[in-house]
């Protein structure tokens, strides 16, 4: 799977129905015509999930979260079983913002990715140090703490699996970290995952304010295998620009 990149789109909590209908009528064409080479999926607020997948055959779509349970009273949550009822192929866990808003933790993440993989859904698993931790020099031990959680999970293979390595200092706040920096925890993510017995192919993304202008420079590191855009995918033009640079 590493030669097919990979651009994935996180809305987090923005635009209603209609807003999204006109996102998807711009650029749905565009889209499908380069299929065969990339893959693009967008992550999109639970309510808009059924009237993109309905309405857009052509569009790939991803669930933000779900809970590991498959029912029960768990008000407020959405199950992997639920999201594979609808026929949602993706689902992105562990993000930061999950992570620190919402006190998500390794024990409950790996319950989630579990339960994603049991249900067919595709898992974007997100890892990444602060910038507290990234003072200290701590990114190291925060990444094997993080990926940690993927041990004895023999369901995860390339086809449904992907790290999104996204520094959380640099997420929404402009500052991107240097592309020879990102290889090299990159590199460190391979090396790891490949010391678990884990595929060799899983692919291995960037986060963390992706944008147009360094967008060729992230891609043109041997290790990163794609990206996850976070406010430069709210708008086409933008993504556009992203999802169809030139080397």
């Amino acid at each position: 799977m590493r030669e097919k990149k990979f651009f994935g789109a996180n809305w987090k909590m923005y635009k209603n129905r209609r807003e999204a209908i006109e996102y998807f009528e711009k650029i749905e064409k565009k889209i499908k015509n380069i299929e065969d080479k990339k893959e693009v999926v967008f992550f999109i607020p639970f309510h808009l999930l059924l009237p993109v997948k309905d309405n857009f055959k052509n569009i790939k779509i991803g669930a933000q979260n779900f809970y590991y349970k498959d029912e029960g009273p768990f008000t407020g949550e959405i199950s992997a079983k639920m999201l594979k009822d609808e026929s949602i192929e993706y689902a992105i866990i562990g993000h930061s913002e999950r992570r620190k808003i919402f006190n998500e933790d390794n024990k409950l993440l790996k319950e989630k990715i579990i339960a994603g993989l049991k249900h067919g859904i595709k898992i974007v698993f997100c890892i990444g140090e602060d910038s507290n931790e990234k003072e200290k020099g701590e990114e190291y031990k925060v990444i094997d703490s993080q990926i940690s959680i993927l041990d004895n999970i023999k369901e995860i293979n390339e086809n449904n699996f992907i790290i999104a390595y996204e520094p959380v200092w640099a997420i929404g706040t402009g500052k991107v970290a240097k592309s020879e920096d990102a290889e090299k925890i990159h590199s460190y993510i391979r090396g790891l995952i490949n010391q678990k017995g884990l595929s060799k192919n899983i692919r291995i993304i960037y986060g963390g304010s992706v944008n147009s202008e360094n967008i060729k420079e992230i891609m043109n590191m041997p290790n990163i295998d794609g990206v996850l855009v976070g406010s430069a995918s709210l708008k086409v033009d933008s993504f556009e620009k992203i999802v169809f640079f030139e080397k």
